[in-house]
């Protein structure tokens, strides 16, 4: 069975541990400090500490013009949703009183929903020359661009994401998630794969000279042994997922792909799913054609990530061994958009024909955008772009928050409305469950009980 993603900052990241290293070499210079003023450790170690007094948590009641149940597709005319720190308290029918001072924010012009999840982005990534971005930019600059892209998506109505490489960027993804939780800068809610694993001869700048030693969009690794030191390197880094490039394009001069080739042997593929799994960690693989992916799913991925050109056998496979479709429609349309070739257009049908032929088959399809390559403010566009190829929209919306709260392993945490889950709401113009591309008008952002985008709150005891 695919592994489940650990519990981000479990006492195994890496960022936890240098913490707690730090705090102790800091502790030991203060007892050093002290005893040469004359004063014992013991005396301080036994000095009471002071109680700092906490404030009680915020209570927040969201006044709703509809309230969509994901699961159900009903709208709950008037519900008041009550957040008590940064978890959902209770949902409550319309007209309920309410204890005075309780903070008020009116979305009764809105449809309200979870926060939806994206689970594939590049927030280390922006659309342009890929050469540019890891031979010009430097790791600083990098990083203020992901600060800023993963604030973008939070606005656009995205509270979580899984962001699955830093293309190049080392382990920036890490530091990034981690600030964010610390709160040093707003975003969404993070799980990441750092630098993501192929091997040689598979994942290079093209057109320098052999002489040349440029970066590499990836961490490479060859045969079972170094790959599974990869894997440890980057879960010791702060890895939540360990992704991988099952297989790799080459393309004729008209821009037509030639070839799929599988980069990995079946038994590097075994070995890296297996290093992650032993340390709790699900993998991801990038599949364009059948061999990678079912040589992936083989090994025990959790997703299998674009899937362009997979047919029923590879989907079979999938749906037997609970394998996740995360497709990113988006990222292609997108290319075909700004270069309508016959080459991408085939590309772009054939995608097509495969999303249709997984959502026959009732695979567990994923939203994931690719976003990074795009602005993220089009991340949206994947959802249309499901519903366009005949996903109703409420199983639109479930894809980008049951689903994918589920393929992340935080379903009782995030994907609906519900008491105990994080309060991570969004409230959009319009009826998504009818027009999808309501989507893309948030008016409202709650991630755990603090607004990042918001209308003005009003004090009152009761609606």
């Amino acid at each position: 069975m695919p592994s489940t993603p650990h519990s981000a900052g479990t006492p195994e990241s890496g960022p936890a541990r240098r913490r707690r290293s730090s705090r102790g070499v800091l502790r030991k210079a203060l007892l050093c400090s002290v005893a040469i003023a004359g004063v014992t450790p013991t005396l301080l170690a036994e000095a009471p500490p002071a109680k700092k007094q906490e404030a009680p948590p915020r209570v927040s009641a969201l006044r709703c013009g509809r309230l969509l149940d994901v699961r159900t597709g009903t709208l709950r005319e008037g519900a008041i949703v009550v957040v008590r720190g940064d978890r959902i308290e209770e949902v409550l029918e319309r007209g309920a009183k309410l204890p005075e001072g309780v903070s008020l924010i009116d979305l009764s012009a809105f449809t309200v929903l979870p926060g939806l999840v994206d689970a594939h982005t590049h927030t280390f990534l922006q659309p342009g020359d890929y050469d540019v971005q890891l031979l010009k930019q430097s790791l600083p600059r990098r990083t203020l661009q992901a600060a800023a892209q993963a604030r973008a998506l939070l606005v656009a109505g995205f509270t979580t994401i899984r962001d699955l490489e830093t293309e190049g960027a080392m382990f920036g993804d890490a530091d990034l998630r981690d600030a964010i939780a610390d709160g040093l800068v707003a975003g969404p809610r993070m799980q990441v794969a750092t630098r993501a694993i192929s091997t040689t001869g598979n994942y290079a700048l093209l057109g320098y000279a052999h002489e040349v030693a440029v970066p590499k969009g990836v961490q490479i690794a060859d045969g079972p042994w170094e790959i599974r030191k990869a894997v440890r390197e980057q879960i010791e880094n702060g890895a939540d997922w360990i992704k991988f490039y099952g297989d790799y394009r080459t393309f004729l001069p008209t821009g037509e792909i030639l070839d799929l080739r599988v980069t990995m042997t079946q038994e590097e593929m075994d070995a890296l799913v297996d290093e992650a799994a032993r340390r709790h960690r699900p993998a991801a693989a990038h599949c364009y054609g059948n061999d990678a992916a079912r040589a992936a799913i083989r090994a025990g991925v959790r997703s299998v990530e674009h899937g362009l050109f997979l047919d029923e056998t590879t989907f079979k496979m999938m749906l037997d061994k609970g394998v996740y479709y995360c497709p990113t429609l988006t990222a292609y349309r997108t290319s075909y958009d700004a270069t309508p070739t016959p080459a991408w257009k085939k590309v772009v049908d054939a995608h097509r024909d495969a999303f249709q032929r997984a959502l026959r088959m009732k695979l567990k399809i994923a939203s994931g955008s690719d976003a990074g390559d795009f602005p993220p403010e089009n991340a949206a566009r994947e959802l249309e772009l499901m519903v366009d190829y005949g996903l109703p929209p409420l199983k639109a919306i479930q894809a980008a928050t049951l689903v994918d709260a589920e393929l992340l392993g935080w379903q009782d945490r995030i994907g609906a409305v519900e008491p105990g889950k994080m309060a991570d709401l969004i409230a959009v113009e319009g009826n998504p469950v009818q027009d999808i591309s309501a989507l893309r008008r948030v008016r409202f952002v709650m991630k755990g009980g603090e607004a990042f985008l918001s209308p003005p709150a009003v004090t009152n005891s009761s609606f």
